[in-house]
């Protein structure tokens, strides 16, 4: 006898046909979330939680400073990987500067150890300037010649004081994380 709430078996067969294929991906290999199932009890401990309004406003508080802190921490990291990019960063200029300065030996880089080294012997403070001077100069002369022959219409405001500000920075320290090593070619194109 037909039923209309029942499933035949040629049903059931084809929604576990689309339901496997829907998990496969071009490649062929399934796609999931990249963490188990929470239990019963623990989806319920945390929804409660979740829900949990703070009485006073020493707990509001410490709630807010703690829901910031998640959010920055998770902000923080999608910026290091490059998955987020603030204004300053995005388009296709600043990735080529990035990537410019990433590829090349900065004597900036190295400035700030030796820094503290000439702390102890003062002497070397003056010619440290000097060629960290040169080095930045040399440096924005050949990004802007890279700018203008890549990108004829863009402006070069602003491009010396992000690529200077980039270089100065320590490489692992910089964000977003470098894209190239030392020595690797860049490119063509940034569009």
């Amino acid at each position: 006898m037909f039923s209309p709430f029942s499933r035949n078996k040629s049903d059931s067969d084809a929604s576990s046909a689309t339901d496997s294929s829907a998990q496969l991906t071009a490649a062929g290999t399934t796609v999931g979330k990249g963490r188990p199932t929470p239990s019963r009890k623990e989806a319920e401990a945390a929804a409660r939680a979740r829900a949990k309004v703070p009485r006073t406003r020493k707990e509001q508080a410490a709630r807010q400073r703690q829901l910031k802190s998640e959010s920055s921490r998770s902000l923080r990291a999608d910026m290091k990987s490059g998955k987020v990019l603030l204004a300053r960063d995005q388009g296709p200029v600043k990735a080529f500067i990035r990537d410019f300065v990433d590829s090349r030996f900065s004597f900036a880089e190295i400035v700030i150890p030796l820094m503290i080294v000439s702390l102890f012997v003062p002497a070397l403070v003056f010619p440290l300037f000097i060629v960290l001077v040169i080095d930045l100069m040399v440096l924005r002369y050949r990004i802007r010649k890279q700018i203008a022959e890549r990108f004829p219409d863009a402006p070069l405001k602003g491009t010396t004081y992000y690529t200077l500000s980039r270089a100065m920075q320590l490489k692992f320290m910089r964000m977003p994380k470098a894209r190239v090593k030392i020595g690797e070619a860049l490119p063509e194109h940034y569009r």
